[in-house]
């Protein structure tokens, strides 16, 4: 009932629910990673005085889902996108970001890849963002996430546009990997309007968003995963 609660942007429902799961589990990790998308969540629709405390709620459970489970990534996607975004008097930090980059790596190389592109955009570092995934599309090497986020980094920087969107086109000709985070079609689709506004093609972009709600029909972009 939390997340649910989340998906539909009621912090304060979400926050009951959470907080009451969180103290008849208080070892779960994945409670706590969503009770800091609920602190998350309140803290920017606070108004200036009161976003800080929400601001260190949310970190403070992020941070307790990773040491509860280090070796789940999406944890650590958390407070990877919590340290690029908050400012430092409210615990982020840059530097912090990395360090999650390369502990996802050590979990996962690939998945390590995108978060270092990710802290790469964050930084405005587009051209090393996109370098992240040059080995991975060598030759005959080419998977659908290299592809896909190739054109996540255009879709995002505003950069290499048509590589962009012909590394998403092969995507929608590929069978996407499943699990939890994982880019879809719908995704593609979305990205591929994402570059086609930048491209001034507004009719262009509307098709592939409507490719996506007829793919899946709750999907909204803005609640991608950070990763997506």
């Amino acid at each position: 009932m939390g997340r649910l609660a989340l998906w539909f942007d009621d912090e304060c429902e979400a926050q009951d629910r959470l907080q009451r799961a969180a103290r008849a589990a208080p070892d779960q990790a994945r409670i706590q990673n969503a009770l800091g998308d609920a602190f998350g969540l309140a803290a920017q629709k606070a108004g200036l005085f009161a976003k800080l405390g929400w601001a260190r709620k949310c970190l403070g459970a992020y941070e307790r889902a990773v040491a509860l489970d280090p070796r789940k990534a999406a944890y650590r996607w958390s407070l990877l996108g919590y340290y690029c975004v908050a400012p430092r008097i409210a615990g982020g930090a840059i530097e912090k970001a990395r360090a999650q980059a390369e502990a996802i790596s050590q979990l996962d190389p690939m998945e390590g890849k995108i978060a270092a592109a990710t802290v790469l955009l964050s930084e405005r570092r587009h051209s090393d963002a996109f370098a992240q995934f040059d080995e991975d599309l060598k030759g005959k090497a080419e998977t659908f996430l290299a592809l896909y986020h190739v054109g996540r980094c255009a879709a995002i920087s505003g950069e290499q546009l048509a590589r962009g969107r012909a590394a998403l086109e092969k995507c929608l000709l590929m069978v996407p990997p499943s699990g939890d985070g994982m880019p879809s079609l719908a995704s593609t689709h979305h990205r591929l309007g994402n570059i086609l506004d930048l491209q001034g093609d507004s009719a262009g972009a509307q098709k592939h968003y409507s490719a996506a709600l007829k793919l899946l029909p709750d999907f909204r972009g803005e609640k991608e995963s950070l990763r997506n």
